[in-house]
């Protein structure tokens, strides 16, 4: 049974009928834990009464749920305290991470610590950046081993990565009768006890969510941020920690994980088709996207990116169901845009007026915001990520207080500190003269592959620019496979790499469809200046080479960028360092 789609199919009826708003008792009280599902299954699947596309048990159980609701708490053995949602105080809480070392779960590892909680947690023995973080909290991450699991564990949290049926751990903790949850459900847990926004969107999320926290680190307000990587306005950690009555949160579509967050406010970033293996149609992630958006309270907020088709498509759908919600527009207008003005009466506060680029720094301005805001990080894409994270601040301001000037001026400081997060247009180095940037970007979907190539340019044009990429996932590759071809074609030499593969798909499936040599024969038909290695670091000496021949006329430097979420990083950094001599 995909217990996924009982849980949201609950959320959907419950919502249907009026009975779990965001204030109310089933609301705080519900425990939508798939254990709990298959229990009531267990004495009703006898029961078959099709109602409204969820599992036919639900028509007849609900009612016997909202009677029975206030009693659905998790109770954590050893403790005598029980509570619905994960408390504000975690003191006296130990929570045990499975696969700690993973970016989201080590973010949530800074959330729950700073809230109290005592940690424990486990990996595998390859170093991390997060091993660093999370060295700098006191917690050294063990190896998997069920004697890592005892009764003075209150609650497991797991990564996706691991099977509650086979992982050693995880089967120890259901043998002890330990609450565990998947590390969606319990950042939706912890969404719960705060005043909480989720960002979301294809592209752009984890910069969004980095400026936000950035922001709101100046900013009067009681805030916790998590981001999907190290924000180096953070202090190089993945949260910022200020408070706790506003928490925000960047959160995946990746198999409708965001379903288990509990937003008030939603800041919508883009909708494309991605994630192919689980959203084999783009329908199938719009879908998943305005199901998210169902999930905001009545008078909730909707942020969105005018710019984006996919996230106007979504406006025009929901509009039609959640009439409550406030629409709010940023970024820059589009034909999609101007359709919805016809149908809504938007104010346009939020929408790029001016924009320039001088001295490696971008400046832009806002319609009704009389601030010049300043980005020291490349591509306009990264304008509309600043413009979105600056209307979520301000319509958060709202929430607690007037806004006014001062407040523009406070906003405008801490983005100009804002200079990126891990992986994400990183700068790894600049070595010698003439000058050689190293920068890493994990853009691993052709739109932000084809942006971010283009904001470096822009951002360097007296630059020869090399784009090393490596493709991640042969259902993403196959199915965008023209569009990734094309996405090169502001840079000015590329090399391409094989296809980097995801354990949730047998590389068998595609052969003959897809891989990093077919990739590169397309490639050949956009942009002449190619070239492949199998293996990353196969290409480390010709980069040198490359780096070491005499410029063109009108070149001023190199910039060498590793691009996608495979580990070609490897081979900007051993560049880089054999180079600039740090090895």
């Amino acid at each position: 049974m995909n217990t996924d789609k009982l849980n949201h199919g609950l959320h959907r009826c419950l919502r249907q009928h009026g009975k779990l708003g965001q204030n109310s008792r089933i609301h705080k009280h519900l425990c939508l834990r798939s254990s709990l599902c298959l229990s009531v299954v267990k004495f009703s699947s006898s029961l078959c009464c099709p109602i409204i596309g969820v599992h036919p048990w639900l028509f007849l159980t609900v009612s016997s749920l909202l009677d029975i609701s206030s009693n659905l708490q998790y109770t954590y053995p050893d403790m005598h305290t029980t509570f619905s949602a994960l408390p504000l105080d975690m003191n006296g809480l130990t929570i045990h991470f499975t696969g700690i070392k993973g970016t989201g779960m080590t973010a949530l590892v800074e959330v729950c610590k700073e809230r109290g909680a005592s940690i424990t947690g486990s990996d595998v023995e390859d170093t991390f950046y997060t091993d660093q973080i999370l060295s700098s909290l006191g917690i050294k991450a063990l190896p998997f081993d069920e004697k890592n699991i005892s009764s003075n564990i209150n609650v497991l949290f797991y990564s996706s990565a691991y099977d509650v049926n086979t992982h050693c751990e995880l089967v120890k903790a259901r043998e002890l009768s330990i609450p565990m949850m998947e590390y969606s459900e319990a950042l939706g847990k912890v969404s719960e006890s705060a005043y909480s926004c989720g960002i979301a969107g294809v592209h752009g999320k984890t910069t969004t969510t980095g400026m936000t926290g950035t922001i709101l680190q100046e900013l009067d307000l009681k805030s916790q941020v998590l981001a999907g990587s190290a924000i180096a306005s953070f202090g190089g950690t993945c949260t910022m920690n200020k408070g706790t009555d506003i928490f925000v949160a960047e959160t995946c579509e990746y198999k409708r994980h965001f379903l288990h967050f509990h937003p008030q406010k939603i800041l919508l970033t883009s909708i494309e088709s991605d994630h192919q293996d689980y959203f084999p149609l783009y329908s199938d992630i719009l879908k998943a996207f305005c199901e998210y958006i169902e999930l905001l309270p009545k008078n909730g907020t909707l942020i969105f990116c005018a710019a984006d088709k996919g996230a106007c498509e979504a406006v025009t759908i929901s509009m039609k169901t959640r009439p409550d919600i406030s629409y709010i527009p940023y970024g820059t207008s589009s034909p999609d845009f101007e359709k919805l003005q016809k149908l809504y009466a938007f104010t346009p506060k939020y929408l790029v007026k001016k924009h320039s680029i001088a001295n490696s720094f971008q400046t832009f301005t806002l319609e009704g915001i009389d601030t010049e805001f300043i980005l020291k990080v490349p591509g306009f894409h990264n304008v509309l990520n600043a413009a979105g994270s600056i209307a979520l601040c301000i319509e958060l301001i709202k929430e607690k207080r007037s806004y006014d000037d001062a407040d523009a001026l406070t906003i405008k400081n801490a983005l100009e500190k804002f200079t990126g997060s891990k992986r994400r247009s990183e700068i790894i180095g600049i070595t010698r003269t003439p000058p050689a940037v190293f920068i890493d970007d994990y853009g691993h979907h052709p739109t932000a592959v084809k942006v971010t190539i283009e904001g470096f340019k822009s951002f360097y044009p007296d630059y020869l620019l090399i784009a090393d990429f490596m493709s991640h996932t042969y259902s993403r590759t196959h199915a965008l496979l023209d569009e990734f071809a094309s996405s090169f074609n502001a840079a000015d030499e590329v090399i391409l790499h094989k296809i980097y593969s995801s354990a949730r798909e047998k590389k068998e499936d595609f052969e003959g469809k897809v891989s990093g040599r077919i990739l590169f024969d397309k490639t050949k038909m956009h942009n002449s200046q190619v070239k492949y290695f199998e293996e990353v670091l196969d290409a480390k000496d010709y980069v040198i080479d490359r780096l070491n021949k005499s410029l063109p006329d009108g070149k001023k430097g190199y910039v060498f960028v590793t691009m996608g979420a495979g580990d070609n990083w490897k081979l900007g950094k051993a560049v880089f360092e054999q180079i600039s001599g740090n090895k």
